[in-house]
């Protein structure tokens, strides 16, 4: 089902929406990565998966599991549930796992959606994430999504994967979150300026 609907959304994304895709090179082919990206609506999740070489998973607030069937299919569409508010340490153990397994990650440093378009403050999660991992952050800039039905029916949309920041496992204390968020978020705002 991933592939056959990765295939469905790329013609979708393609043809109605122009999608224009720039850094996919910068995805490392290989081992744990974390795709730190801007959110700005509910096209984002579905976006990166299309274009992105390698299986993604996401996390997803709880509340999307409630229903049996739609829960069926986003979980055959790699997510798994979050509960948002709290420090959810089944999920944070799950997105840890799925790194330390040589997976791909999709996260929103802001916690979620942004209801202006502009890039707000990072939570801790990401950076703690990366760094319990020793993961690969891919700083990722998402532009047009929001503007579906607002400014145009078919808004051209825009996905920019920004140069990898490696890290290495290192203790998660208050000065390397904050120092691994802030680099994450100025990285990001520099892909959506460009």
């Amino acid at each position: 089902m991933y592939s056959f609907l990765k295939i469905v959304l790329i013609i979708i994304f393609r043809l109605l929406f122009r999608c224009k895709i720039t850094g996919q090179e910068n995805i490392p082919q290989q081992g744990g990565v974390l795709i730190a990206s801007n959110h700005i609506s509910l096209w984002d999740p579905p976006l990166i998966g299309a274009f992105m070489h390698r299986p993604i998973h996401f996390m997803a607030k709880e509340e999307l599991f409630k229903n049996p069937l739609f829960s069926w299919i986003i979980r055959q569409l790699n997510a798994f549930p979050v509960r948002r508010g709290t420090a959810d340490r089944n999920a944070i153990r799950t997105a840890i796992e799925l790194l330390e397994k040589g997976q791909c990650l999709g996260l929103f440093p802001e916690g979620t959606r942004s209801k202006n378009g502009l890039l707000g403050p990072a939570e801790p999660g990401v950076a703690m994430i990366a760094l319990k991992a020793g993961a690969t952050i891919v700083p990722t800039a998402i532009i047009g999504t929001n503007k579906v039905l607002k400014d145009s029916l078919f808004p051209k949309f825009e996905l920019r994967f920004g140069k990898p920041i490696r890290l290495n496992k290192e203790k998660a204390d208050k000065e390397n979150l904050e120092k691994i968020s802030k680099m994450i978020m100025t990285e990001i705002a520099i892909l959506i300026e460009k």
